[in-house]
């Protein structure tokens, strides 16, 4: 798929666009080129390091933030396939600093689409979250507003044969500021801090975001927004499961948390298919007949009322898998 195609990531140097690349190369041997697009020239110097130029000629590093419009147009010169990972993601930063998150997520998102409208690109996805549903965080908002946008790109890409898609996802175990990397830091004190005991989330491994995107760039038909069907965790287990004998000490809920994370609401289920491995809420017009994507991906119809939350879900990880996947997938050398 990727052979002979020039890609592009935007916030690349982070957890999911440096797994994108790994996959990439390990997969894709003929790929053309990949540029990894971002604005943190340290996190570039490093992850050059990981990729010296003699053994990955097709490796281009473009410092450049998303908010730059003349930037992105000129990154995304010669370039087939766009996938949108830059955000700014912390809901308390968020909290704090409205203006510059809707800079980035929204604004930055429409920058993205207008650049790629204006040169050669075909095929976009970009990175969405659980806190998009439903949101009651000014991050979830913006990128609710950020995926309405991209699914909205395709009806006014006018002469123009690209195709925007959109995935959205849980908690990713082991990127950066999430919740087990953090815990696995504080085990060394003694005290885990509970924001709420009845606290849960979506839990999706890196691999299993990579595969994702990969999914919606090889197989979307424009305005779609992929949903994996993945298991829940509650906090208090990822706690014991890293820290048993640790004082779990309840802090309470930061500003804008949920109890529980939503991927599909019940509003969503009238737009609402299972694929098999995937949910995709369509978009309420598009430039394909529905009868032809039902027929080409055997899409079942979910039923009205049905919503997708991390709450509500019939496959939870236990402290057994909580703990193989922190060995698997964020730290080999991890003993309880």
């Amino acid at each position: 798929m990727l052979n002979g195609k020039s890609i592009l990531i935007t916030g690349g140097t982070g957890s999911l666009g440096k797994a994108l690349t790994q996959h990439i190369f390990k997969t894709f041997s003929g790929v053309k080129r990949v540029v990894i697009y971002s604005r943190d020239e340290q996190k570039q110097f490093q992850m050059a390091q990981e990729y010296p130029a003699d053994k990955y000629p097709q490796i281009r590093f473009f410092i450049g933030d998303v908010r730059d419009y003349d930037r992105l147009k000129r990154a995304f010169k010669s370039i087939d396939y766009v996938i949108h990972a830059a955000a700014m993601k912390h809901v308390p930063i968020a909290e704090y600093n409205p203006s510059e998150c809707v800079k980035t997520n929204i604004n930055g998102a429409e920058n993205v689409i207008n650049a790629c409208l204006e040169t050669a690109v075909q095929r976009v996805v970009a990175l969405s979250t659980d806190k998009a549903a439903a949101p009651v965080n000014l991050y979830g908002a913006t990128k609710l507003a950020s995926d309405k946008l991209f699914v909205a790109a395709n009806n006014i890409r006018g002469w123009n044969d690209i195709i925007f898609s959109v995935v959205r996802y849980g908690n990713v175990m082991g990127s950066n500021g999430s919740v087990i990397p953090f815990f696995l830091t504080r085990k060394k004190t003694g005290v885990l801090p509970i924001t709420d005991p009845t606290m849960t989330r979506f839990n999706i491994s890196l691999q299993g975001g990579v595969d994702m995107v990969m999914h919606a760039l090889e197989h979307a038909w424009g305005g779609e927004i992929f949903v994996p069907k993945i298991p829940s965790y509650k906090i208090t287990d990822v706690a014991e499961a890293i820290g048993p004998e640790c004082e779990k000490k309840i802090v309470g809920i930061r500003p804008g948390e949920k109890i529980h994370e939503e991927m599909i609401t019940d509003s969503d289920s009238y737009y609402t298919y299972d694929l098999g491995k995937y949910y995709t809420i369509l978009p309420s017009s598009h430039r394909w007949k529905l009868e032809d994507f039902i027929q080409h991906f055997n899409a079942k119809k979910v039923p009205y009322g049905f919503r997708y939350n991390s709450g509500e879900n019939t496959e939870w990880e236990t402290l057994e898998s909580l703990r193989e996947n922190i060995r698997l997938h964020v730290d080999a050398s991890f003993t309880v």
